[in-house]
C-alpha cells in the first residue's frame, strides 16, 4: 500500500498531468488538483549525478571504511538508499545510451567508442533531454560525454555537432569522450575552449602525428605509467589513447576536474534557478587517469583511486550546497549513482590495487566493470527529495538506469510516444518509496547478456572475440562464459555455483526471454 508521502507525489502529478491535458505541457508550474486556493509551484527540478567507475561497496554510506564520503552519505540519509540497482551495462558508452534513450545498447551496437567517433544516438530520435524539454525543463550536461560526436571524422576547429544540443540539452560542458582519451580539451556547446586558430587541433586514433612526446618514448616525464594502450600522446605528464597535433592554448590540466566542472554546473544553477531544470552530472572520477587536486591527493590513504573518491564527494557536496544556497534543494529531485562496476588496474600504474588494502569496491559482489557478474552493473543508487516526498529508507527493488527515462516522463506528466523509450519501465513509486517494488525482471549488458528473474540469474554463453586489452579484465579466458551459467540469487547471490545442469529447462525458459527482448523492435 502507498504511504502518504507517495500519495502527495501522485496529487502534484495529478496537477501535472491536468496542465499536460490541457496543452499546457511547457508550463513551469504545478497545482495541487485538491486544493484550488494553493498557490502555483514550481515544476521539481532534476538533478542527475552519474560517477564513472564507482563501485558498490566504494561509499561509507555503503559500508566502506577506508575512508569517508559525508556528502554523498548526507543524501542516503536524507533519502533511499537501493541495495539491488544497476545500470544497464558494465561499461560507460552502454549504459550512458541506455539512460539517455531508454533502450538497450545492442539495439545500436553501442560499445566502448574510441575518442574520434560519430555520435551514437540518432539525434533526430527521441531522447531524455528532449522529453524534459515538453515538459518544459531547461536542460544540462557537464561532464564526461563519450557518446561520440559529429557524423564521422571530427574537424575540432570548428563547431562540432550533431552533438549534446542536438540531442535536446540546452547547454553541454564536455570532456568529449574520456581522460586516457584525445583530445583533452574541454567542448562548449559546439565549440572547443580555448582553441587557437592558430594552433589547429588534428586527432588520429590510427597513425602517430604531431611533435608531442609519447609514454612509450618518454617515460620519465610521465605522472603515471601505463600499458601499451594509454602510451601515445603525453598531455599534463599523463599518456592517452591516440595521437594529438595542436591545440597547446585548449589542454586540460587534469587536477582543474573538480573546480572546472562543478563550477560549469553552478553556473547553470545560478542562471536556471526561476524555472525547472534537468541537470546530468556525469562525473570523469573515479575513472582513469587518476590525478585528482591537491586538495584530496594523499588523502585517502588508498592512492589515487581512493583520492579521487574524495574528489567526487567533494564535487557532489559543492552542487548539492548550490542547490541549497539559491533556495531550491527542497524542491529538487536527486538520483545518484555511477555507470558501470569498479576497477582497479585499468590502464595506468596508479597503485589502486596494491593501496586498497582490505576494501572491497564491489560490496562482496562477484566481479567489477566489464564483467557479467553482479558487480558489473550493481551500483550504489541514492534517491532524495527533501520537500516531504520521499519515503526514506533502505530498498531492495530491482531497479535499472534504463528506467530513468520512463519514470522521469512520469514524474513531469509526459505521455511517451509508442515507439519511446521501449525498454524503460516506470518505477516511480520505488524512487520515492523505499518500501515499494520495481521491476521482476532486468537485462544486463556485459560482452554477453544477463537476465535477472525473480530469485534467478542467467548469463548467456559468449562465444564471440573479445580484444587483448579486454581479455585480461574478465574470466573469458579461463572459459567460465563459453558455457550457460544459471545461479539462485535467493541463496547464491556472490554467483558462486552454477546450476545451469541442474535446471535445464530453466536455463531454456530464460534463454527464450532474452531471444524475445532482442527480437523487440
Amino acid at each position: 500500500m502507498l504511504n502518504n508521502t507517495f500519495k502527495k507525489i501522485q496529487q502534484t502529478l495529478l496537477g501535472v498531468l491536468v496542465l499536460t491535458a490541457m496543452g499546457c505541457s511547457e508550463q513551469s508550474t504545478v497545482v495541487d488538483s485538491n486544493d484550488k486556493n494553493t498557490p502555483a509551484k514550481k515544476k521539481p527540478n532534476v538533478v542527475i549525478f552519474y560517477v564513472d567507475d564507482l563501485g558498490f561497496g566504494d561509499l561509507s554510506s555503503y559500508g566502506m571504511t577506508a575512508t569517508q564520503t559525508p556528502n554523498v552519505d548526507e543524501l542516503a540519509a536524507q533519502g533511499i538508499r537501493f541495495t539491488d540497482a544497476h545500470s544497464s551495462a558494465a561499461t560507460c558508452t552502454p549504459s550512458r545510451y541506455s539512460l539517455l534513450t531508454g533502450q538497450y545498447a545492442f539495439r545500436n551496437n553501442a560499445a566502448i567508442l574510441p575518442g574520434d567517433a560519430p555520435l551514437i544516438i540518432d539525434y533526430t530520435k527521441p531522447t531524455l533531454p528532449k522529453m524534459m524539454k515538453k515538459a518544459g525543463y531547461k536542460t544540462a550536461v557537464v561532464g564526461k560525454w563519450h557518446l561520440g560526436l559529429g557524423r564521422g571524422t571530427v574537424d575540432w576547429n570548428k563547431d562540432v555537432k550533431p552533438g549534446p544540443l542536438e540531442l535536446g540539452f540546452d547547454y553541454s560542458f564536455l570532456m568529449p569522450a574520456t581522460g586516457d582519451r584525445v583530445p583533452t580539451v574541454y567542448l562548449e556547446n559546439h565549440k572547443v575552449v580555448n582553441l587557437d586558430p592558430n594552433d589547429p587541433i588534428v586527432i588520429s586514433y590510427e597513425d602517430r602525428i604531431g611533435e608531442r612526446p609519447v609514454g612509450t618514448e618518454s617515460p620519465e616525464l610521465l605522472k603515471q605509467t601505463a600499458d601499451l594502450q594509454h602510451s601515445a600522446t603525453i598531455v599534463n605528464g599523463i599518456s592517452r589513447i591516440g595521437w594529438m597535433q595542436g591545440g597547446k592554448s585548449a589542454e586540460w590540466i587534469d587536477e582543474d576536474f573538480p573546480q572546472v566542472f562543478t563550477d560549469k554546473a553552478i553556473d547553470f544553477i545560478q542562471q536556471s534557478k526561476d524555472e525547472p531544470f534537468l541537470l546530468f552530472f556525469p562525473f570523469h572520477d573515479i575513472h582513469v587517469p587518476r590525478v585528482p587536486n591537491e586538495m584530496f591527493a594523499g588523502k585517502s590513504g588508498m592512492g589515487p583511486r581512493g583520492d579521487a573518491i574524495l574528489q567526487m564527494d567533494w564535487m557532489t557536496g559543492r552542487i548539492v550546497d548550490e542547490l541549497k544556497k539559491q533556495g531550491i534543494y527542497d524542491n529538487t529531485l536527486i538520483i545518484y549513482s555511477s555507470d558501470n562496476g569498479p576497477v582497479m588496474d585499468d590502464g595506468y600504474d596508479d597503485q589502486a590495487e596494491e593501496m586498497r588494502g582490505a576494501h572491497d569496491p564491489s560490496g562482496g559482489f562477484r566481479g567489477g566493470k566489464y564483467s557479467a557478474y553482479e558487480a558489473g552493473t550493481r551500483v550504489p543508487m541514492i534517491v532524495t527529495y527533501p520537500d516531504g516526498m520521499v519515503a526514506a529508507g533502505v530498498s531492495d527493488a530491482l531497479i535499472s538506469h534504463i528506467d530513468l527515462y520512463r519514470t522521469l516522463a512520469t514524474f513531469t506528466g509526459v505521455e511517451l510516444a509508442e515507439n519511446e523509450a521501449v525498454d524503460s519501465e516506470n518505477v516511480l513509486a520505488a524512487l520515492l518509496d523505499s518500501n515499494a517494488d520495481a521491476r521482476d525482471e532486468m537485462l544486463e549488458e556485459s560482452f554477453t547478456i544477463s537476465l535477472r528473474s525473480g530469485k534467478w540469474k542467467y548469463i548467456e554463453p559468449f562465444n564471440g572475440v573479445t580484444p587483448d586489452w579486454l581479455a585480461n579484465k574478465t574470466a573469458i579466458e579461463n572459459g567460465l562464459m563459453t558455457v550457460p551459467q544459471l545461479f539462485d540469487m535467493s541463496n547464491d547471490v556472490k554467483e558462486q555455483v552454477n546450476i545451469a545442469d541442474k535446471y535445464p529447462e530453466k536455463v531454456a525458459e530464460l534463454q527464450q526471454r532474452i531471444d524475445d527482448i532482442r527480437s523487440l523492435k
